[in-house]
């Protein structure tokens, strides 16, 4: 059993957000510029459907990948300057995807819903709280028996720096009431900070169809 699998952990603080704002002064660890191989991986495969939310979707470059297969896109992120460099991104591709300055703690503002759901690298940045009211905001924005793909730091990710690595066992406990976790895959999250990519786990959660 790993600390993160106990259940008398000390409740995590989650990260502050003015972090995000000061990573893009400069180019942030996670702007690869390029969408990460996981989820081109799961479009490969078949598995982004529909219509796509892209949350926390940063420079935009997994939403690009996405809308670049036909897929109607929008991407959301709190920091106003990843937006915009998402959005020239998007313009100097002529892509059409939307991409907003929002809440991930509330989607279901956004008014619609969607059929695949990305989560590239934001799940792991969360308290112990949040995560509880992101769940919600998720199975607000999501279709039934739509698709949410999870790209996050792997508890198997050895040393202290960079983000909260997190278990199997606390996707699962997070995506339990209303939701399936179809799979957990080990997979690689690039960064510049990581040329070989850190571990993490790729996780599909289906949205039940009868919520």
């Amino acid at each position: 059993m790993t600390d993160s699998d106990r259940s008398d952990r000390a409740p995590h603080p989650g990260v502050p957000p003015q972090l995000f704002e000061q990573a893009y002064e400069g180019t942030p660890p996670w702007d690869i510029g390029a969408p990460q191989a996981a989820f081109v991986e799961l479009a490969d495969a078949g598995l982004v459907r529909g219509d796509v939310l892209d949350v926390g979707c940063g420079p935009g470059d997994n939403a690009l990948m996405a809308a670049e297969r036909g897929h109607a896109v929008w991407g959301v992120d709190f920091v106003a300057e990843a937006i915009a460099r998402a959005q020239a991104k998007a313009a100097a591709r002529g892509l059409q995807v939307r991409f907003l300055v929002h809440d991930a703690l509330n989607l279901a503002a956004l008014g619609r819903r969607f059929a695949t759901i990305f989560d590239s690298g934001l799940f792991h940045v969360f308290s112990d709280r949040d995560r509880i009211e992101y769940e919600r905001s998720l199975a607000a924005a999501i279709e039934p028996g739509g698709l949410l793909h999870i790209l996050c730091f792997s508890d198997e990710e050895v040393g202290e720096g960079g983000p909260r690595r997190v278990s199997q066992a606390e996707l699962r406990a997070t995506f339990h009431e209303g939701w399936r976790v179809t799979a957990i895959r080990p997979a690689r999250f690039a960064s510049h900070l990581h040329p070989e990519g850190a571990r993490a786990w790729c996780a599909t959660i289906e949205r039940a169809r009868d919520v």
